[in-house]
């Protein structure tokens, strides 16, 4: 025979002896864990950015992009922290997102530098772009520019 003190599907559903109910967060915390008696949580793993970089782009994607034609545009914003940043196509159009990793020069682009660059396709559906092989052709009068390397190049209005 079936024991009495358990409780079959169609009554009450079994509940946890503790009161509080049950949460999960990333990573899976227990009471007894060290990182739970700091009273911190911890941040969440960084997850790998979906659009492509150069590091990760396919050889077939880097082909293509290298034999398309090259556009201009000017550099509408970049934000080197986030490392990335969008260009307006001089021929209009939506902007254009650029990853650090494809833009090609010594200079951080700025807002208002003038830019050449191709396009790639960005998978899966290969319905957005993205800028590659992006290079400053002209950087902006009277902004200051900043190496990667961190040097800081002040540049004069030329009247």
């Amino acid at each position: 025979m079936a024991d009495p003190s358990l409780t079959s599907p169609s009554e009450a559903p079994l509940r946890s002896p503790r009161a509080a109910p049950l949460s999960l967060s990333f990573p899976f915390l227990r009471e007894d864990s060290r990182v739970w008696e700091r009273g911190v949580p911890p941040q969440p793993r960084s997850l790998p950015s979906p659009l492509p970089t150069k590091r990760n782009r396919t050889y077939s994607a880097t082909v293509r992009a290298t034999s398309g034609p090259a556009f201009k545009g000017v550099c509408k914003s970049f934000c080197r922290s986030q490392g990335h940043g969008f260009i307006r196509p001089t021929n209009g159009g939506d902007d254009i997102f650029v990853h650090i990793s494809d833009i090609e020069g010594e200079y951080v682009p700025v807002e208002g530098d003038e830019v050449t660059y191709k396009v790639s396709r960005i998978p899966p559906k290969n319905l957005k772009i993205q800028a590659v092989e992006v290079k400053i052709v002209h950087l902006n009068p009277g902004t200051k520019h900043e190496t990667w390397s961190g040097q800081i190049i002040s540049q004069l209005d030329e009247n």
